[in-house]
């Protein structure tokens, strides 16, 4: 193996700037060269590419986003986009693939793989958090932590005026961030997608609290849970509390990665390159139990990662 290629694919996660790093710097020290896909698949489809060495993947581990820049395609969801894609790799004789993403930019690549067998390693770089396989993913502790410093300050003013705040974060079909927040920030009530939810009790749950003197309250909403709005307007006219409605939104992909998820960068970024070199032909580079280990690719992106309803439970126990 001479010649391979990196893309960073999808949402943007923070980490995805020291996963390219890892691994074109190791691949340095294997003798490989590596080209860099400018705009995620866009710029596969379209051969835009750039030479990546040790020195040009320099001084980006702690910025986020992806300077080899991504975008969403539609156009590799389709047989021709794929036939399309399959012939600059073939053209470029590029003998391995490396893509920074999530699950639909690992069903694109499992379908690279099929038609032109060229191997293929995914990276998980996803805030979401909601790959199978792999306890979790480069970016999802940033923002977890960008969502909480927020929560935390919110809390602040919540208590000040005696209010219910309700925090939408993101999670359009699983609630991974939401739950890790909600019980971090000590929130009184968590919506996620996964589990059902009875605004009535919300409601009888904040008047009580209310009645043995807890004048404030934090309700923290996966996007994809419930319309926050509707949620807010409910509370506030059936509960005595004055009712704010804050949506994090985009704040929540951007910033400046952990240590936690730099280091998960590197060591992912490292081994998919170990993983080409094996002779791993179709895997995801996770990590189980702190041990970087390599998952079918189409399992990943297939299965629904368990959510851990024993954190939810944990979470109801101590919000009293």
């Amino acid at each position: 193996m001479k010649l391979i290629s990196i893309a960073t694919t999808g949402g943007d996660a923070p980490g995805m700037n020291a996963t390219v790093r890892a691994a074109v710097r190791k691949a340095m020290l294997e003798n490989l060269k590596v080209l860099g896909f400018e705009n995620g698949f866009v710029g596969l489809l379209n051969n835009d590419f750039r030479s990546l060495d040790a020195r040009g993947v320099g001084g980006i581990m702690h910025l986020g986003g992806t300077f080899l820049k991504t975008s969403r395609s539609d156009e590799i969801k389709t047989k021709e986009g794929i036939n399309k894609a399959v012939k600059v790799l073939t053209k470029n004789k590029i003998e391995g693939l490396i893509i920074v993403g999530g699950n639909g930019s690992f069903k694109a690549a499992c379908e690279l793989h099929k038609s032109c067998d060229i191997p293929v390693i995914g990276i998980p770089a996803t805030i979401d958090n909601d790959l199978a396989g792999t306890d979790t993913t480069i970016g999802f502790d940033t923002a977890v932590n960008t969502a909480l410093e927020a929560v935390d300050k919110i809390r602040d003013t919540a208590t000040s005026h005696q209010r219910v705040f309700v925090v939408e974060v993101m999670g359009h079909t699983r609630g991974f961030i939401a739950l890790e927040v909600g019980i971090c920030s000590g929130a009184e009530v968590i919506l996620i997608p996964e589990i059902k939810y009875d605004i009535n009790k919300i409601c009888k749950k904040l008047k009580e609290s209310y009645k043995k003197g807890k004048a404030s309250g934090i309700i923290v909403i996966a996007e994809g849970a419930a319309d926050c709005t509707e949620i807010a307007k409910s509370v506030e006219d059936n509960t005595e509390f004055e009712v704010r409605l804050t949506r994090l939104g985009h704040i929540q992909r951007g910033g400046h990665p952990t240590a936690y998820s730099r280091l998960l960068a590197c060591k992912m970024g490292a081994s998919s390159i170990e993983f080409l070199l094996d002779g791993r032909k179709k895997d995801m580079t996770g990590i189980k139990g702190n041990k970087i280990v390599p998952i079918d690719l189409e399992y990943a992106s297939s299965e629904e990662k368990p959510l851990d309803e024993k954190l939810y439970d944990l979470a109801l126990q101590l919000a009293i």
